[in-house]
């Protein structure tokens, strides 16, 4: 159950409350129209209808009753770091090589399985991530906790306000910065591979900058403006210098079994209920560190 609460203003008397709700309270139609069947609209403590007027000073209350379809998930008691947490959206900094989430394929090992554990007191658990991190990245990946907050975050998702920026190290020297706008589809065939497709792939921009050489390779500081699938790696392999590690686009390196050489370094949003700017941060892993070192 969340709970959503706020006041009408004098520029809202004579308003019908099915507006405010959906357009000050920002709740989706589909949830709008569950709060008839469940008496989850509220105004001064009393239920009233969706026409109902407001009065200037009156206090609206919405309890959202989340009817997810809840799938079993075994916990597995696992470390997993949680560098932010609270009552609508956390953050999680992945490990990698490790699955974001459990399938009828790999119905354990993952890391919905390690996050069923730490919120193992939660009935109802889903998990709701909102920047994806392949098995073989690692770094920060966003969550809400309920609905309205993954409604509200999916509008931020590819738009300036979401900012997700990934440290990569790369094969070869590459200098200075620049963007690559190549499109990019489904590789031909039954494959998980992606490709530039200049005919019939979707718009992909990636932002790099160049931060430091070493052992033939180069640190790159990558920002995402789309977010295609293996978007990063299609990208960096199209101009020459694949990701270190990467067994799909590049070459598999002993060092790193089961991962590459890609972390997602920081994450920044506007917190869906509170406004307020969530910023964070993750350093580089130490075992992608030494690559740079003869």
């Amino acid at each position: 159950m969340t709970l959503l609460q706020a006041r009408a203003g004098e520029k809202d008397a004579g308003r019908k409350i099915k507006y405010f709700v959906r357009g000050n309270m920002r709740v989706s139609s589909g949830q709008f129209r569950a709060l008839k069947a469940t008496d989850g609209l509220r105004v001064n403590g009393e239920i009233v209808r969706a026409d109902y007027r407001l009065r200037s000073g009156d206090w609206i209350c919405v309890s959202l009753n989340e009817a997810a379809q809840v799938k079993e998930v075994a916990p597995e008691f696992e470390a997993i770091a949680i560098p932010y947490e609270d009552a609508d959206v956390y953050v999680v900094d992945k490990p990698a090589p490790l699955a974001c989430q459990c399938s009828p394929k790999q119905p354990d090992g993952t890391l919905e399985n390690r996050l069923r554990a730490r919120f193992i007191g939660e009935e109802n658990f889903v998990f709701r991530p909102l920047n994806r991190l392949d098995r073989g990245t690692s770094g920060l990946l966003a969550a809400a906790k309920h609905a309205h907050a993954c409604q509200l975050l999916q509008a931020q998702l590819h738009t300036p306000a979401f900012v997700r920026e990934y440290l990569a190290v790369v094969e070869g020297e590459l200098e200075g910065e620049g963007t690559v706008d190549l499109p990019i589809a489904k590789a031909d065939g039954p494959t998980v591979r992606r490709a530039v497709d200049l005919e019939n792939g979707r718009r992909s921009v990636t932002h790099y900058r160049a931060e430091a050489h070493g052992n033939g390779r180069t640190l790159v500081r990558l920002r995402l403006e789309t977010g295609r699938t293996h978007q990063i790696r299609v990208h960096m392999a199209a101009i020459g210098h694949p990701v270190a590690g990467d067994f799909l686009y590049g070459e598999e390196l002993a060092a790193l079994p089961g991962r590459f050489a890609l972390h997602s370094a920081r994450i920044e949003f506007d917190h869906p209920l509170t406004g307020a700017r969530v910023a964070l941060s993750s350093p580089l892993p130490e075992n992608l560190r030494r690559l740079m070192e003869p």
